[in-house]
């Protein structure tokens, strides 16, 4: 549907079914969800009282989305994020928020041109290859932490650790501290390429 300036009405009903009045048919969330990628801006109204609920709307996209496994917000972004609520800065989250994304929003392109100048054309895709073996030899430390399964019986409390265990906490020690410098390897190349903009 082409863009308006007036945005589109989409109306939910109480079986919560949602009605677009701009193409007279029922759309779902992930309808929804392609209508703001396409930057075709609606409001969601509640059919019954009137109320506008297109926050609530917006928040079930995103909460499907995450569900899908496309994890885009980081579990102490969300921790942090829950703080807020109450709190007397709870005021100031919204526009903070809102600025900084308009921000990214203005400068991903240049951003990405940057990324690929400094990583190679496939940047992006290096990044999350990193991402990925960071998070395995993350999982891999835990495991060494935790060498039983839950359930399974482990050493007793107060006896001495078996050699193994030892040798293996040196190791995730190792990896740990290889994938910190990592990190902040990453961060540094990050940090340059937004001090160029």
């Amino acid at each position: 549907m082409a863009k308006t300036n007036e945005p589109t009405i989409i109306k939910k009903y109480a079986n919560r079914r949602l009605y677009n009045t701009g193409t007279s048919t029922y759309v779902t969330l992930e309808d929804l969800a392609v209508m703001v990628k396409g930057e075709e801006d609606f409001v969601v109204f509640d059919a019954k009282s009137g109320d506008d609920i297109t926050r609530s709307v917006l928040t079930q996209i995103i909460f499907e989305q995450e569900g899908k496994g496309q994890n885009l917000l980081p579990v102490t972004f969300l921790r942090q994020l829950i703080r807020f609520y109450g709190d007397s800065m709870q005021g100031l989250v919204p526009s903070f928020l809102e600025y900084s994304m308009t921000s990214l929003t203005k400068e991903q392109e240049k951003l990405r041109s940057q990324m690929s100048e400094a990583f190679g054309a496939t940047a992006f895709d290096a990044i999350e290859d990193q991402v990925k073996r960071n998070t395995e030899m993350f999982e891999r430390a835990m495991k060494m932490f935790m060498p039983f399964p839950a359930g399974e019986a482990g050493t007793a409390e107060g006896s001495e650790p078996a050699a193994g265990t030892v040798k293996k906490e040196k190791s995730a020690s190792g990896d740990l501290d290889q994938m910190k410098r990592q990190l902040e390897e990453m961060q540094k190349k990050i940090n340059k390429l937004t001090d160029k903009s």
